[in-house]
């Protein structure tokens, strides 16, 4: 079970309690699912039994006992538990299980994963300066609303900058629209298109102007062009570019990946055993990916994005440097090697998705 997964087993949960009377509350649109804290209970926690108290008029402990017995019922789930003013703390049964689902779905969506319809019922219009970061950030933001579903357009005060198409910028429409829309104004860049793209070329633009929050000075110096570890975005697109070579190493050995559960292999324990505790980071990254997109598209936040990507290349690097995928001298390919394998390219997609949704190239040779 994938944490997107277990947040439609709740809203199921709720929708399920309503329809039985047990709860009498508005069904809410989608139900958040996060990761348990350090030093909490299980895999995962949820507060939507304290948000539906009010409605509800009960105490949120009865709310969280009501979901509960529903929720543990289903398949994949294995202990629930209801923690401190009325959390649900979900214990998800086989993580093994769940890891290869985790798996199989980027290899099934490629880099549509983490794409979504959480957002369909909405339309979004934004206005913006003709500034360069303003441009760059509404249309970044407008491709994660898309990619969870919703629609919209973007809007200019003025005749947008002919070197915005370098950058991969389009707008709708440009004036004063006839009725308030809302705005994206971060801080502005300090140089125009033409200048960034001169200094910097587009790629390498976009990333200096999208990976600062909003509020913060976009970071736009040489650095973003240095070819090594110290630069993020060449982290980024190293790793990715990696995953990719990796796969083409395996092709030329003769084996491919094969997403079998870590800690599982009946003839390789001692392996896939070790495997497991290097992996964790990075499975977890990639199964938290979904929700890492739908909160940048909720919250208007491309940056958040950008410093998933950047958690994802260094869950990578340090993956790939203590469980290398391919055999060495000789070495014969085995199960724990077709297993990284698919780890590598599940992390390489992620990468190329990421970067796809901020405007920005994943080349596959670096």
């Amino acid at each position: 079970m994938t944490p997107a997964d277990l947040s439609r087993t709740v809203l199921h949960a709720v929708r399920r309690a309503v329809d039985e009377d047990a709860l009498r509350a508005p069904v809410p649109a989608r139900v958040r699912v996060e990761r348990t804290r350090p030093g909490g209970s299980g895999d995962y926690a949820c507060a939507v039994a304290l948000q539906l108290a009010g409605p509800a008029a009960l105490p949120a402990l009865e709310v969280a006992r009501i979901l509960r017995e529903r929720v543990a019922a289903e398949p994949g789930v294995g202990r629930v538990e209801i923690t401190g003013p009325g959390f649900l703390s979900f214990t998800l049964d086989a993580p093994a299980e769940s890891d290869r689902a985790v798996l199989a779905a980027v290899r099934e969506q490629g880099l549509a994963y983490g794409h979504g319809d959480a957002l369909r019922d909405e339309i979004h219009q934004f206005h913006h300066a003709r500034e360069v970061r303003a441009a760059v950030t509404a249309q970044a933001v407008f491709r994660l609303l898309v990619a969870q579903g919703a629609r919209g357009r973007t809007t200019c005060e003025q005749a947008p900058d002919p070197d915005w198409v370098r950058l991969g910028v389009t707008v709708n429409a440009y004036g004063t629209p006839p009725t308030p829309l809302a705005e994206i104004r971060p801080v502005p860049a300090g140089a125009t298109a033409g200048e960034l793209l001169e200094r910097l070329g587009p790629d390498a633009a976009r990333w200096g102007l999208l990976r600062a929050a909003g509020h913060d000075r976009a970071a736009l110096g040489p650095e973003l062009l240095v070819q090594g570890e110290a630069n993020p975005l060449f982290r980024v697109r190293y790793a990715h570019a990696r995953a990719r070579a990796l796969t083409r190493g395996a092709a030329a050995l003769g084996f491919t990946a094969e997403a079998a559960p870590y800690g599982e292999s009946p003839t390789e324990p001692a392996a896939t055993t070790a495997d497991d505790a290097a992996a964790r980071p990075l499975l977890d990254l990639i199964a938290d990916h979904p929700g890492v997109l739908l909160a940048g598209a909720r919250h208007r936040a491309p940056d958040r994005v950008a410093r998933q990507l950047e958690a994802v290349a260094h869950a990578f690097f340090d993956f790939h440097d203590s469980c290398p995928p391919l055999p060495a001298g000789d070495e014969k390919p085995s199960a724990a090697h077709r297993a990284r394998l698919a780890l590598a390219e599940a992390a390489g997609t992620v990468l190329a998705g990421g970067l796809s949704l901020l405007g920005i190239r994943a080349p596959e040779h670096l």
